[in-house]
Formats: structure tokens, C-alpha cells, sequence
């Protein structure tokens, strides 16, 4: 259900979350975000997360309305011209295309052990740039990582910058958040799962000579100190990404997407053995 409301005021109360969406920690305490964009909407409306309202220019109402109409909530339109919508963020918008919603609750971690086996997982150990976040949860969800769990240190998933960069992958993927890193990571190692930490400086391994069909956690520290040594110290196998000389590494979400990338390609092999 919705209900188209044309705004007639900046001043109306309810418009106030989108007034002050460059506050993105203020809005993770009150467990609301703003989504942005069309594709990005079109998949929160195709979500189950509770929706607060859209905020839109007047003629951008048309592809949203057939799930806006199978939504059991009543859902506030807001629609105004594109001139107003800038006045009102305080920017020049992109699409000028927006929505509220509600964060959803913590995930259990028992989710987690209970997954099929073998599992593809991904943990995050200070990652703290939300933008990056976002691409590697966005990874995560077209690799097929079947859990993302993102340390203490981590930037929240639901901030603003976050969900855009995501392209709303976000409301498909499975992100736990534990109390601490360690504490889980030994948890999955008692239940089998090997921990695997990408660090471009070891002479260890590389991802050619890994096994990622096993039950397996891939972990990708933060974008300037990477892994800490806690967490380090935690894992099985630390393995690099080989690179020309002179190139010291990758920023980490496109790390994460070479390591996933192989973690896909030998789990279809295995799947689906060559026949010669």
C-alpha cells in the first residue's frame, strides 16, 4: 500500500531523516538508513525490511509503484520537484531518488554453524570505510559467500554510504556481526572451518596453490593496517594475490573479489568435474 503525499513544506517533520542523511551515525542509533537510487530501491521494496517512506521527484514515481502496491505497510510518497528535493538534501542530487527504512535486527550466530557445508564465508577485520564496505558486501553476495561477518572494529553496514555502494546487495546478504572477531573465528575453527587470511606480504601461499572448496572463512583486514595481529594469529593459512614488482597491493574490496572469484571457480570444478 502507499500513498502519494506532495510535499508542501521542507519544515514537515516527517522529511527530517532526509534533511539530515549526511549524519549517517546519528541515523545507525536511531536504526534507520537512507537508500539512494533506483536500482537500489527497486531491491529494498523487493525486501522484506519494514519501509518508513520514498522521497522522489514527481515524474520518478512509475517504476516503483508496482511493489510499492504489494507492500502490506502503508508507505508515504513524498514527491516534489527536483529543484525542492535539492533544497531540501542540501546537494545536488544524482537521481534525486530516495527511501527510508528501518535496519533490521542482529542475526543469530548460530545461523552460522548451521549453514550447509562447505561453507564460503567472509569476515572483516577493521574495515571502516563505508564505501568500501558496501563493494565488498556487494562481493560477497555475486561470488556466492554464503555469510558475511564483520568484526567489532568494522564500519556498520546500514550507513548510508555503505547500502549505496552496495547497490543494495545489502538486502540480500547474510552479515553477522559478533561481540568480538577472535572469539568467532575460533568458534568456526572448532566447527571445521579453516581460516584463511588474504595478506599481500606472505611468501606462504598464493590463490592458485589454495584450496577454497573446503569449509572455509577468507578474511580481509583493514585498507591501511590490514589484518591485526590477534586475528592473524588466528589463521590457518595466510595467502597473497600475485603481483608485478613494484606493486605493493589491492585496495581490499577488489582483493576480496579476485579471492572469491577462485573460491567460486574451484567449488563449480569441483561441482561439475571436466570430463575428458
Amino acid at each position: 500500500m502507499f500513498e502519494i503525499v506532495p510535499v508542501s513544506s521542507l519544515e514537515d517533520p516527517r522529511l527530517a531523516p532526509y534533511r539530515t542523511m549526511r549524519r549517517q551515525f546519528d541515523h545507525f542509533r536511531e536504526e534507520i538508513f537512507v537508500a539512494e537510487g533506483e536500482n537500489v530501491l527497486l531491491r529494498l521494496l523487493e525486501s522484506s525490511l519494514p519501509v518508513i517512506s520514498l522521497l522522489l521527484p514527481e515524474h520518478r514515481f512509475s517504476p516503483f509503484q508496482p511493489l510499492l502496491s504489494r507492500r502490506t505497510e502503508k508507505i508515504p510518497v513524498f514527491t516534489a520537484p527536483r529543484n525542492v528535493l535539492e533544497q531540501l538534501t542540501g546537494f545536488q542530487l544524482y537521481q534525486g531518488i530516495l527511501a527510508l527504512a528501518k535496519v533490521p535486527p542482529p542475526r543469530n550466530m548460530e545461523e552460522l554453524f548451521h549453514l550447509p557445508s562447505p561453507r564460503l564465508l567472509m569476515a572483516l577485520d577493521g574495515v571502516s570505510n563505508s564505501e568500501n564496505l558496501g563493494v565488498l558486501i556487494r562481493n560477497a553476495v555475486c561470488f556466492g559467500a554464503d555469510g558475511l561477518v564483520l568484526g567489532e572494529t568494522c564500519s556498520p553496514p546500514y550507513l548510508r554510504r555503505s547500502v549505496r555502494s552496495s547497490m543494495g546487495t545489502i538486502f540480500k546478504a547474510r552479515c553477522f556481526e559478533p561481540p568480538k572477531l577472535t572469539s568467532l573465528l575460533k568458534e568456526l575453527q572448532g566447527a571445521g572451518a579453516r581460516i584463511i587470511a588474504a595478506h599481500p606480504h606472505t611468501d606462504q601461499k598464493t590463490i592458485a596453490e589454495t584450496d577454497f572448496s573446503v569449509d572455509c572463512c577468507l578474511v580481509f583486514g583493514s585498507e591501511g593496517a590490514g589484518l591485526s595481529p590477534d586475528v592473524l594469529s588466528l589463521c590457518n593459512e595466510t595467502v597473497a594475490i600475485p603481483m608485478d614488482q613494484g606493486t605493493d597491493s589491492l585496495n581490499v574490496a577488489s582483493a576480496s573479489a579476485v579471492f572469491l572469484y577462485e573460491a567460486r571457480r574451484q567449488r563449480s570444478e569441483k561441482a561439475s568435474p571436466r570430463r575428458l
